[in-house]
């Protein structure tokens, strides 16, 4: 086990401050803000040292950038959103049976897996919807005036 340092500290208190998930870049540059003369390299150790640990949570974005959260205990997934990162961590017990099947059909054993769906939250489909409105409707009328 790595000895407790401080940076690790630093790293640990500044994830759980944070909603949601948050990139080593990101939260280096909110440690820096905040007065911390932590390095980048060391923010990065220390996440994958907390992620190792379980003691964070740790995605790829669908643009490929490895994202980290303060985790929950025991196995869990997520449904994050796509636009605002809002994350919530939901039991998903179809998938748990899924996986031990499939696994079990190819001769796989003590399998593990990681699930997190990506997609908009029910805020950000409302914004999307608002946002979309006013052009169907302009479209409409242009397509009614057009047609008399």
């Amino acid at each position: 086990m790595k000895r407790n340092t401080w940076q690790r500290e630093a790293v640990r208190e500044a994830l759980d401050g944070t909603e949601g998930f948050i990139s080593a870049q990101a939260l280096h540059s909110a440690l820096h803000a905040s007065g911390s003369p932590i390095g980048l390299a060391t923010v990065y150790r220390a996440l994958g040292d907390l992620a190792s640990n379980g003691e964070a949570d740790s995605l790829q974005s669908p643009e490929g950038e490895a994202l980290y959260r303060a985790c929950s205990t025991g196995h869990h997934h997520h449904l994050i959103c796509r636009n605002c990162g809002l994350t919530v961590e939901i039991a998903a017990d179809e998938v748990e049976a899924w996986a031990k099947r499939v696994a079990a059909e190819h001769g796989f054993t003590a399998a593990a897996h990681v699930v997190d769906v990506f997609g908009l939250c029910a805020e950000c489909t409302a914004a999307q919807s608002a946002q979309s409105a006013p052009a169907a409707h302009a479209s409409a009328a242009d397509r009614h005036s057009h047609g008399t």
